[in-house]
C-alpha cells in the first residue's frame, strides 16, 4: 500500500463537503454568542464590559490551545483530530447544565470556554487541510465555501438561541425592576433554565458526529515545497524567517476581532439603541447573511477575475468606510452599517490564509497553528469595546445626561476601535503579504 500524501489532483467534492459540514458546526457554536451576551447580562447582573466575557472565553481557548492541537494533530492526523474536538465540544455543552442549575457566571464560562477548546482543535485541522486540498491561488475561494457554510450555520444559531433564550427577556427586566429579592432570584432562575434542553441536544449531536467523523473518507494531504524567488529561501530554518507570516498573524488576530464585534455587539447595540429584544434578536443574522452573500460573491469572482490580494484590499476599505458611517449615523441606519461589516469581512478570512500560507512548506502546520492563535483577537478587541461603552456610559451620565441616552451614545461612539483594525488589514493587503523574507533586494 502507498502511503505518500496525495496531492488534490481527483475530485475532491466529498472531503470539502465534509470539512464544509464541519465549518457549519462550529460557525452554529460560535455565532450563538450574539444571543449569549445579552442573555448573560441579564441572568448574572453583569455590566457591559463582563458580558463581553462570554466572547473572550470562547476565542481565548485558541491562544492556550493552538499550539498544542498543532501537536495533538501532528501525532494522530486531520480526522481523529477533527473527531477529538467535536467530543470536547459536547462536553463544554453539558457544562452548561449544571451552569444554569447554579447561575453561576464562570461555570458558564467554563463551558464555553471547553468549548473553544474542542473547536480550536477543529480549526486548527480544517482551515490548512482546505486550504492545501488544492491549489494555494484558489485557496481563497475554497475557504469562502466553508465561510457560507459557518456563516449560514451562524444565522440559524442565532434565530433559534434567539428565540429560546430572548424570549420574554424585556418583560422578565421590566418585573425585575419591582420585584423582591427573593422574586428576582425566581424570575432569573426560571431564564436560566432554559438552556437546559437547547444544550442537551447540542451535546448529544455533536457526541455522534465526533463518533461519524472517525470513518469520513478524507484523504491525507500535506502542503508542497514551494520555491520562493527570495535568496536564502531554501536555507531557512524555522518561522521566524518568514516577515509575512507574522504580518499574517497580526492581520487575522484584528480580523476576528472586528468580525466578532460586527456580530456578536449588534443585538446588544440594538437594545441600547431602544429596540425591543424581540426584533433585534434578528440583528445577528443580517451580518451574516451579509457575509454569505459577500462569500458567494467571492466564490464565484476568486481567483478567476479577482485575485485573493485584491479582494483583501477591497474588504479593508470598506471596513474603515462602515466604521465611518456607524460613527455618523443613528437609530437603525447604524444598525445597517453595522450589519454591512458582514460585506467587509467575508473574504478576508478566506484572503488571510493563503496568503499567510504561500511558500511556507514544512512550516505550514506551525504557521497554521500560529493563524489559530491570532483568532484571540475574538477574546481581547470585543471586551475592550465593552470597557469603552461602560467608560463612556460613566462619563456622558457624569455630564447629567440620562442612562438609557448615555447607553446608546456610547454604544455607538466605542465602534472607533474598528477602524485601527482594518488599517491594520489595509497595511497587510498592500504590502505585508510580499514581505516573504528579511534580506530584500
Amino acid at each position: 500500500m502507498n502511503d505518500k500524501p496525495k496531492t488534490p489532483t481527483t475530485n475532491n467534492l466529498v472531503p470539502i463537503s465534509i470539512i464544509a459540514g464541519l465549518f457549519f458546526i462550529f460557525g452554529f457554536v460560535t455565532w450563538i454568542n450574539g444571543a449569549l451576551i445579552p442573555f448573560m447580562k441579564t441572568i448574572n447582573e453583569l455590566t457591559d464590559a463582563q458580558s463581553y466575557l462570554v466572547a473572550s472565553a470562547s476565542y481565548i481557548s485558541f491562544v492556550v490551545m493552538a499550539i498544542p492541537a498543532s501537536y495533538i494533530i501532528t501525532k494522530v492526523g486531520y480526522r481523529k483530530g477533527m473527531s477529538l474536538g467535536l467530543i470536547i465540544m459536547a462536553i463544554g455543552a453539558l457544562v452548561f447544565i449544571p451552569a444554569a442549575e447554579a447561575r453561576t457566571y464562570w461555570v458558564f464560562l467554563s463551558g464555553i470556554f471547553i468549548q473553544g477548546i474542542g473547536m480550536t482543535l477543529l480549526q486548527t485541522a480544517a482551515n490548512p487541510y482546505i486550504t492545501i486540498l488544492g491549489p494555494i491561488e484558489s485557496g481563497a475561494k475554497r475557504i469562502a465555501i466553508m465561510g457560507i457554510a459557518n456563516k449560514i450555520a451562524g444565522a440559524l444559531g442565532s434565530l433559534i438561541f434567539g428565540a429560546l433564550l430572548l424570549s420574554g427577556i424585556d418583560d422578565v427586566k421590566e418585573k425585575i425592576g419591582s420585584a423582591t429579592l427573593e422574586e428576582k432570584g425566581v424570575l432569573l432562575d426560571t431564564m436560566a433554565d432554559s438552556v437546559f434542553m437547547p444544550y442537551l441536544v447540542m451535546a448529544a449531536v455533536l457526541l455522534i458526529l465526533g463518533l461519524l467523523i472517525r470513518k469520513a473518507p478524507l484523504p491525507h494531504v500535506e502542503a508542497a515545497e514551494v520555491d520562493e524567488p527570495v535568496v536564502g529561501a531554501s536555507t531557512k530554518t524555522n518561522i521566524f524567517q518568514f516577515p509575512h507570516l507574522w504580518l499574517g498573524v497580526l492581520a487575522l488576530f484584528v480580523y476576528v476581532g472586528a468580525e466578532v464585534i460586527a456580530g456578536d455587539t449588534i443585538i446588544a447595540y440594538g437594545i441600547s439603541l431602544g429596540f425591543s429584544a424581540a426584533k433585534a434578536k434578528f440583528f445577528t443574522t443580517f451580518t451574516l447573511m451579509a457575509m454569505v452573500a459577500t462569500y458567494a460573491l467571492g466564490v464565484f469572482l476568486i481567483p478567476k477575475y479577482v485575485k485573493q490580494g485584491t479582494a483583501l484590499k477591497v474588504s479593508a476599505v470598506l471596513g474603515i468606510i462602515f466604521s465611518f458611517c456607524i460613527l455618523f449615523t443613528t437609530g437603525f441606519t447604524s444598525i445597517i452599517f453595522v450589519a454591512s461589516l458582514g460585506v467587509a469581512n467575508a473574504l478576508v478570512w478566506p484572503a488571510i490564509w493563503p496568503l499567510t500560507l504561500e511558500g511556507l512548506g514544512k512550516f505550514t502546520k506551525t504557521a497554521s497553528a500560529l493563524l489559530i492563535m491570532a483568532i484571540s483577537g475574538g477574546a481581547i478587541i470585543p471586551p475592550l469595546y465593552g470597557r469603552m461603552v461602560d467608560a463612556n456610559k460613566h462619563d456622558l451620565m457624569v455630564n447629567g445626561i440620562n442612562e438609557a441616552d448615555a447607553l446608546s451614545s456610547a454604544a455607538t461612539s466605542s465602534y472607533w476601535i474598528l477602524i485601527p483594525c482594518y488599517t491594520i488589514i489595509l497595511i497587510f493587503a498592500v504590502w505585508g503579504h510580499k514581505y516573504k523574507s528579511w534580506s530584500r533586494k
